[in-house]
């Protein structure tokens, strides 16, 4: 799922509206003013990996800020503070706004771009459903007691959003689609481990709970906030779960065009990159929250530039 892992900066992005249908001049939203809102909203969030960097060509980038803006607005419906007493209704809300879009209807700058998105790149609505079903889940679930119970929870959370990327770079090969699934899971956990204290402080544990017991570890000892040798074990496995699930996702670098595999391996490579932060402070998640500053990311660009460029050029060349 895309998460905010650190706070955004102040008036850098339009916060989430339920009922915004006019511009700041009081006029309709055209589509062009749509997109714009909708990549304020994209620039204006911190995350662990590019959200429609410019390497992406600019007549899909936009297209990605659109389902980005309406992952993130619902996101933030059913996880900020500002929206408490009313989840459920503005999960609603934006549930009704989508199947109004995809009937051609939409008076929301979000929906504007995104029945734009959808008509132009053939976009199913499934996704957005799934979505949708992942946010109303974390009104009411907020402990997972297997491995396999997270991962259907995933299903709905992390898959939807590489398979919303790929249906708009129009890849639709279900064995991409499996890749795609496996790169986003590993996303997620790695958001679940980085954020065990964000979490917390909301009651919500994300790690499985036949996890904790075979480590040795209780919710109060997670509450307690402290490392000790079992709760440093028990996020070594997770830290290790999450690399195989970038790993079984690597080949999905390879077997899309240049553009969308150079972005795909700053993702990867970013994820990757938290991974090695959390290792790095001793799996410390409670004092220490690792986030990719200038540096890192330059590097993301470097890495990812030697996984993909090389054989672009040999292709373009012949």
């Amino acid at each position: 799922m895309i998460r905010r892992v650190v706070e955004p900066r102040p008036n850098a992005e339009p916060a989430p509206a339920l009922e915004l249908c006019r511009d700041e001049a009081g006029a309709p939203f055209t589509v062009e003013a749509a997109y714009a809102y909708c990549e304020r909203m994209a620039r204006g969030h911190y995350e662990n990996f590019p959200v429609a960097s410019r390497f992406l060509p600019p007549a899909l980038r936009r297209h990605v800020w659109a389902a980005y803006a309406f992952a993130r607005s619902a996101d933030d419906f059913a996880d900020e503070g500002r929206y408490a007493g009313r989840r459920r209704e503005a999960l609603e809300f934006w549930e009704g706004e989508l199947e109004r879009a995809f009937f051609g209807e939409a008076d929301h700058p979000v929906f504007i771009a995104l029945k734009d998105t959808v008509e132009k790149r053939d976009v199913p609505i499934a996704p957005f459903r799934d979505l949708l079903t992942a946010f109303n889940m974390d009104l009411s679930v907020d402990r997972y007691s297997t491995f396999a119970e997270l991962e259907r929870y995933m299903q709905h959370s992390a898959h939807p959003v590489g398979r919303l990327v790929l249906y708009i770079f129009n890849y639709r090969d279900p064995s991409l689609h499996r890749y795609s699934d496996d790169l986003c899971a590993a996303l997620h956990l790695t958001n679940f481990i980085q954020d065990v204290a964000v979490d917390l402080t909301k009651d919500r544990i994300y790690l499985p709970e036949e996890d904790l017991r075979h480590f040795g570890v209780s919710e109060e000892m997670l509450f307690a906030r402290k490392v000790t040798p079992e709760i440093r074990d028990l996020l070594r496995f997770q830290v290790a779960r999450a690399r195989s699930l970038f790993e079984r996702g690597r080949p999905l670098i390879d077997k899309v065009g240049p553009e969308l595999g150079f972005e795909l391996a700053m993702i990867r490579n970013g994820g990757l990159t938290i991974l090695d932060k959390i290792e790095a402070v001793g799996y410390d998640v409670f004092h220490r929250r690792p986030i990719l500053n200038a540096a890192d990311k330059a590097k993301l660009v470097a890495r990812a530039a030697t996984q993909r460029w090389p054989r672009w050029q040999l292709s373009s060349a012949g």
